[in-house]
């Protein structure tokens, strides 16, 4: 370097002239001239660098948003309210790394209006009631009212939900609420009234594979380095349908073998950096009830296919072995019933086995009870008769029990005819006699009705038998 020259390579052209250009050697972003390595000029920032991927890479236009085209497309219904520059509060519900905080972040910055943002994690009260006076006071600088975003909008207690009903109300601010999970159980039913709710989908395969490539073309870090996606099965497969989770994913196989040249991303490479398949599921959220639900009406539906593989979607994403066991016991009572009563033992016997057993075995018993129920015959017989019974007895209320249905353990109970004229069963031949066990007021009543199946036809032809024309349809 000549005498005076600052240490600053590739400045102005004074700057550059004072470089003495002997024994360069020029790799991908630095230069060795002697025993000085100069960096060359980039885009990447320290800021950049400090980033993960997924915040570097979102969207700061519609344009640029990926996904949920049946909201923010041509002519969608969100698209049509932003371009008009006017909304309304609503709520966005979809599973996590679809673009529900990026969209308001898009909306706010498109209508150029104060944006605050609330995350339900950490907030209370006392945090809605300033963000509502900052908004509020706002309003003589701006014509649009002020956008607050609450994040887990679902975490809010009903009173933190009941603070924001006035300010919703009036206008005073638009509300624009995220969760994953299922508004009708967790947003109060004045402040959903008060929203218009919009469904976020997870990504598709394409919109994933657009997410791949955008970060690939256009992030200041990964387009300044040699990455071949070879095969994305495997990315795609672990990522669910989670942006987020897939960007992640991407930085995590990147950076593992940055200090190895040109990266190859192939699907072992991705499973092997993973080490386990990180599925998607919430035990406490709406994902859990989802997969039972598929699990459960599987099974009523006679296809052990469809049960087996919702279990294992349970098993391997660590769902409590006890739950899946209870949710048998109930099918077996309320699918399978009478059709099978070999059902219930059998489940409960499942329940019994992984309590003993525990993790991974505890799966075989499992599998063995989902499958024998899942192909079982099936009756809710006795789901429909407690069902019926209890709505008659809502209907009717408490009526007295009859006299010679009531013990009378007592000589002034006798007197007053408790257990009179009680027939006593085993008295009779074949252990039967017919006498009444209902109240008088719904004396008659069917609440029982057996289906059609093998094990409830004989019952049925018994009951004629000693009923008769009770029990015939």
């Amino acid at each position: 370097m000549k005498k005076g020259c600052k240490n600053n390579y590739f400045g102005t052209d004074e700057q550059r002239s004072c470089i003495s250009f002997y024994d360069i050697i020029l790799f991908p972003g630095v230069l060795f001239i002697g025993k000085y390595a100069v960096f060359l000029f980039s885009e990447i920032k320290d800021e950049d660098m400090a980033q993960p991927l997924a915040e570097r890479l979102r969207p700061k236009t519609l344009d640029d948003y990926i996904g949920q085209k049946h909201l923010v497309g041509p002519g969608a219904v969100l698209r049509k309210m932003i371009d008009a520059g006017r909304i309304s509060s609503f709520i966005l519900w979809g599973p996590p790394g679809v673009g529900k905080t990026t969209l308001a972040q898009i909306i706010a910055n498109k209508l150029e209006t104060p944006f605050y943002t609330l995350s339900a994690v950490t907030s209370g009260v006392k945090d809605v009631r300033e963000v509502i006076e900052k908004a509020r006071n706002s309003r003589f600088f701006s014509q649009a009212s002020p956008i607050l975003f609450i994040d887990e909008i679902h975490r809010f207690s009903k009173s933190q939900q009941d603070s924001l009903l006035g300010a919703v109300e009036t206008g005073v601010v638009t509300l624009i609420g995220a969760t994953t999970e299922n508004p009708s159980f967790e947003v109060i039913r004045p402040l959903l009234s008060r929203c218009q709710l919009y469904v976020l989908k997870s990504l598709e395969k394409e919109d994933l594979l657009e997410l791949l490539h955008n970060a690939l073309a256009k992030d200041v870090v990964l387009k300044e380095k040699k990455i071949e996606l070879k095969e994305t099965d495997a990315m795609l497969r672990f990522s669910g349908g989670d942006a987020r989770k897939l960007l992640n994913i991407l930085e995590l196989v990147v950076e593992a073998d940055a200090d190895a040249g040109p990266v190859v991303i192939t699907d072992e490479k991705v499973t092997e950096r993973l080490q386990q398949n990180p599925l998607a599921y919430d035990k406490d959220g709406e994902m859990h009830y989802d997969i039972i639900s598929a699990f459960i009406k599987s099974i009523r539906g006679s296809d052990p296919d469809g049960a087996l593989y919702w279990l294992a979607r349970m098993v391997e994403a660590g769902e409590d072995p006890a739950f899946i066991a209870r949710r048998l016991v109930i099918s077996a009572a309320e699918d399978i019933g009478l059709a099978n009563p070999n059902a219930l033992l059998l489940a409960n016997a499942a329940f019994d086995a992984v309590m003993k057993i525990g993790w991974p075995e505890g799966r075989i018993p499992l599998a063995e009870a989902t499958v024998y129920l899942a192909t079982s015959p099936k009756s809710n017989s006795a789901y429909e008769g407690i069902n019926s019974a209890l709505e008659l007895v809502r209907q009717t209320g408490n009526l007295p029990v009859p006299l010679h249905l009531r013990n009378a353990p007592t000589k002034l109970m006798k007197q007053l005819g408790y257990g009179k004229d009680y027939k006593y069963a085993h008295a009779y031949q074949g252990n039967f006699v017919q006498q009444q066990f209902l109240p008088d007021e719904v004396k008659g009543s069917r609440i029982w009705h057996p289906q059609h199946n093998a094990q409830e036809a004989k019952i049925k032809e018994r009951m004629q038998s000693l009923w008769g024309e009770r029990f015939k349809e």
